[in-house]
C-alpha cells in the first residue's frame, strides 16, 4: 500500500492572506482616488484664471488706446463706438460689451477711471485706468496709465 502524497511546502495563499490583499489594495486605490477627484476639480481654476486675466487686459488695452482729452467736447457717450476718450469708460461693467461670449458669461468687469500725477518734478497729469474681472474665486485687477502725450 502506498502513502498518500503530502507536500511538505505549501504553494498558494490562504483564504486569510488573500482578504488581507484585497483589503490592503483597496485602501490604496481609494486614496489614490481621493486625491485625482481634488486636482480635477480645482483644475478648471488656472483656465479661469488665465481667461480672466486675458479680459482684464484686452479691455485695459482698448482704452488706453483712446485719447486723453475727450476730442468733440460730447462726454457721457454709452457704445464703444462712440466712446472716444478714457474717462468715458469709467463706471462701466460687462454690459458695455454686447459682443461678450455667452460662454464668458460668469465673468464681472467694473472699469475705474481716476486722475493720476506720474513722477515728482516735473509731475505729469494721468488717468489711472483700472480693470477688474472675476470669474469664479479668481479677481483680477489691471492698471494702466493714461497722460497727454
Amino acid at each position: 500500500m502506498t502513502k498518500p502524497h503530502r507536500r511538505n511546502g505549501s504553494r498558494g495563499f490562504t483564504l486569510i492572506e488573500l482578504i488581507i490583499f484585497i483589503v490592503v489594495v483597496g485602501a490604496g486605490l481609494a486614496g489614490i482616488l481621493a486625491v485625482s477627484t481634488n486636482v480635477v476639480k480645482s483644475s478648471a481654476d488656472p483656465m479661469v484664471r488665465k481667461q480672466a486675466m486675458a479680459l482684464a487686459d484686452s479691455i485695459l488695452e482698448e482704452i488706453v488706446q483712446k485719447e486723453y482729452q475727450d476730442p468733440d467736447g460730447v462726454s457721457g457717450e454709452t457704445t464703444r463706438d462712440t466712446m472716444d476718450d478714457v474717462d468715458d469708460y469709467n463706471g462701466k461693467t460687462k454690459t458695455l460689451f454686447t459682443d461678450w461670449p455667452a460662454a464668458l458669461g460668469s465673468y464681472n468687469v467694473i472699469i475705474v477711471v481716476a486722475p493720476a500725477t506720474l513722477g515728482t518734478a516735473p509731475a505729469i497729469a494721468a488717468k489711472k485706468v483700472s480693470v477688474t474681472v472675476t470669474g469664479g474665486d479668481n479677481v483680477i485687477t489691471m492698471t494702466g496709465y493714461r497722460s497727454n502725450y
